[in-house]
This record gives C-alpha cells, structure tokens and sequence, in this order.
C-alpha cells in the first residue's frame, strides 16, 4: 500500500504482523536507493530503525495507515546512524510510552545521551516479549561496522532484523522476495566497502546462522524469504575471500 503517492513511501506486511515500510530516495548520480524501516504490531509495538530525521513524516504517515504513531512502545536501532535512530526523538516526542531499545554498548555511549527519554538495554542473546512476538537481541560488533552494532530477531516468524547486511541498491518495490539479494549486495558493497571484517565477522554470521531465520528484514532493499541461515553462510564465506 502506497501511503505517500509523491514520495513512494509504502507499506506491506512481509510476515505475521511485520511490515517494511520503505522509501526510495534519489541519489546524486541520480540513481534510487531505499531506506526501509520495520513495524512489529502487538501489544507492544516495536519500529526497528527510525529512519532519518527528514523522513519523520513520511514513515509516521506509514505508521499511522497500520495502527496509531503513539501506540509505539518501542524505537529499536542496530547501531549509531541518521538512519537507525535519526527520528528517534520525534517518535519518543509522538509516542509517549516509547523508550529507546538497543544493545548496551549503544545505550552506554551514545544513547543514554543523545535521545530524551532513558534506552531499554538489551544484553547478547536477552528476549524481550512483545505479546505475541518475543525478540531475541544479538551483539554484532563490528558486523558490519560500529562496535555497538547489534541485531534482532523475531522468535516466532523467525524474522532476522539485518540492518545493514545484504544492502541493495534500488527504489525496492518489491517488499519480499526470494530471488538472489547476495549478488546485488555484494556488487554494491564492492563499490564503497561498508564492513569493518573483524576478527570475530565469520563466528558472528554463524551464530546468526544458527538461529535458523526465514525471513530477513533488510534496511536497504526488499525483505528476504528462504533459507536465512544458507545465506549468512554464503555471504561470511564472500567477505572471507576478500581478506
């Protein structure tokens, strides 16, 4: 559903009860890329990433077509960036039972200041019940790039939160799909290497890889069905070769 006709901003279910709300943006060579953000509805609803601040309305707008902005209890970030978190505080301002959720490297350095109410710190492996979905929290760092990078998944549809992994280039119109993402991401990392390769990068898609998931939620491009553990696998042995 297209919430924001002369944006593109749209809306679409990619697993019980998650929505990818997306927004192409243009490039300066001219091209499109997407930014997306994903609303958990329960009984108490998560956004993971807030998207940049000058998106506030468009992704609110999106919200506000599923289930009302203040409703929200939680505004979910993978790490420290305009895209994860630059709304943040416009939605605590909507929101007023919302707090900040993030691992506890983010919430230590940088969100017990930067945003205005006190984040929810979630330690490695810790679940956080939101009624009929629970959300398990994952320590990244490093993967693929800050050292308070962490990432989500939903235990019950097994839908991994990836933030930035499996980055695709493009307007994104397609919501999920389970065609080949590896190839387009990986074409368009090659361009501007976001990735720190840690050390620890191979254990950490392993362990991701171990918990199975069967939809990823990408934050740029369209959402992922299939075999998400086949796939992490493949994308830790394509940054292990560049090394």
């Amino acid at each position: 559903m297209t919430t924001n006709s002369q944006s593109g901003t749209n809306v679409q279910e990619i697993a019980m009860g998650i929505f990818r709300i997306n927004t192409p943006v243009p490039l300066p060579d001219g091209s499109l890329f997407s930014f997306n953000q994903y609303l958990v509805v329960d009984d108490e609803p998560l956004l993971f990433h807030s998207g940049p601040r000058q998106l506030f309305p468009l992704v609110s707008e999106a919200i506000a077509s599923v289930m009302p902005v203040e409703r929200l209890r939680y505004i979910g970030l993978s790490h420290v960036e305009a895209d994860e978190c630059g709304a943040l505080n416009l939605f605590l301002a909507a929101a007023p039972q919302a707090v900040p959720l993030c691992g506890s490297i983010a919430a230590m350095v940088s969100m017990s200041d930067l945003a205005d109410r006190p984040p929810r710190a979630l330690a490695d492996g810790e679940e956080l019940p939101l009624g009929n979905h629970t959300m398990r929290w994952f320590d990244t760092p490093h993967l693929p790039h800050g050292w308070e990078c962490g990432l989500m998944m939903d235990t019950r549809t097994h839908t991994l939160f990836c933030g930035d992994l499996f980055t695709q280039p493009g307007n994104s119109e397609k919501a999920l799909t389970d065609a080949d993402i590896l190839g387009p991401s990986e074409t368009f990392r090659n361009q501007m290497d976001y990735y720190a390769h840690a050390p620890q990068t191979a254990a950490l898609l392993a362990g991701l890889a171990q918990q199975e998931p069967r939809t990823l939620a990408c934050m740029h491009g369209s959402a992922w069905q299939g075999n998400g553990a086949s796939l992490l696998r493949q994308l830790s042995v394509a940054l292990s070769a560049q090394r």
